[in-house]
């Protein structure tokens, strides 16, 4: 079962490409943007964490946090952040655990791949609230970043 706006939103505890432990308590008292994306070095995950990666000014000028999660490896992703100079956290969720607790893994993706997480975005307050989620059901498609704005500057600093 997927949380929905103004549940709690459940815990994680990922690495980073740095291989150090990132929990959500980390951001206790900051509003965070979580990114699910399926997986690194495809064509639409690129755009979409390149895309944050430009608006990282907005994010950071909001007083917001932003980290992004696929089930690769903090090996590959450390690659990937290297390669596209993404400057916001990527956390692994290798185990599939914190993709099964946001309902957002794909039973079966294409060639046959199961537990890869849809595209998704969720929005946790300062104070562990969700306040805006989106799982997508098509890899193609991207996040309303308008309304993440939106709710983004609602929430304020």
């Amino acid at each position: 079962m997927k949380p929905t706006v103004g549940d709690k939103a459940p815990d994680f505890k990922l690495y980073n490409t740095e291989r150090a432990e990132v929990s959500l308590n980390d951001y206790q008292g900051k509003n965070l943007l979580i990114l699910f994306y399926p997986a690194a070095f495809t064509s639409v995950c690129t755009k979409e964490l390149c895309s944050t990666r430009d608006d990282i000014a907005f994010y950071q000028g909001i007083g917001a946090d932003v980290v992004a999660v696929s089930v690769d490896t903090v090996f590959t992703l450390g690659k990937y952040k290297e390669e596209q100079q993404l400057n916001f956290p990527l956390l692994s969720d290798f185990n599939k655990e914190m993709s099964e607790a946001y309902g957002t893994l794909y039973a079966d993706w294409i060639l046959g791949m199961k537990g890869v997480s849809k595209r998704s975005a969720f929005i946790v307050d300062s104070k562990g609230i969700i306040r805006y989620a989106e799982v997508l059901e098509s890899a193609g498609d991207l996040p309303n970043f308008d309304a993440i704005k939106m709710t983004l500057k609602e929430l304020g600093n």
